[in-house]
């Protein structure tokens, strides 16, 4: 039986001799890259895991330093109304009992003691204002800080950032290192000196 269009035996057989060729020179330039390139990217991926991990620690630092600061802001409120509810608690079974006791006295003694409550009154509100401010204060002083935290990691990420692309190979290097290669597999480059 002949082979079609003229086509001899021999053609037919050179077909898988070319198939297997392409596939040898496709496994090739896999090795090539992985040599050339193998080692690179496994530096990228060891550079990025640091960094990931520098980053999560330095989120994990600042998250529980923030909430120990908050915690600490917290019960420092809360001792502040504390002292202060305890103090209003005293003053005030103090004063009931020097109102009834003086009102039953004088009336006059009695005057004297609403001007005391007066006084008392604008203590609380000037203590309480105060109080107001240093919580205020602090906030501010957290905020700050978040900030400057936030600040330095992201200026910390853009450097890490910046130092890989320094180090990543420029695109026109690899493409004319692959061209010499490609051309060195089809036996095209000619080196000056061989002919």
């Amino acid at each position: 039986m002949s082979a079609p269009d003229g086509a001899s035996p021999q053609a037919n057989s050179n077909q898988p001799d070319a198939a297997s060729s392409a596939l040898g020179e496709a496994s090739n330039i896999d090795k090539i890259r992985d040599i050339l390139f193998g080692v690179q990217m496994r530096d990228y991926e060891k550079r990025f895991s640091r960094l990931e991990e520098r980053l999560l620690k330095e989120s994990n630092d600042l998250r529980d330093e923030t909430r120990k600061r908050f915690d600490a802001l917290e019960t420092f409120v809360k001792n502040e109304f504390e002292a202060i509810t305890g103090r209003l608690q005293s003053e005030q079974r103090t004063r009931d009992q020097s109102v009834q006791n003086l009102s039953r006295e004088l009336q006059t003694t009695g005057q004297t003691l609403e001007r005391k409550l007066s006084e008392f009154d604008e203590q609380t509100t000037r203590t309480q204002r105060e109080l107001r401010q240093q919580i205020l204060d602090q906030s501010k002083n957290l905020s700050d800080e978040i900030r400057q935290k936030y600040e330095e990691l992201s200026a910390l990420l853009d450097r890490e950032v910046a130092e890989l692309g320094n180090v990543k190979t420029d695109r026109a290097s690899l493409a004319s290192l692959f061209t010499e290669v490609a051309l060195r597999l089809n036996n095209d480059f000619k080196i000056p000196g061989n002919d």
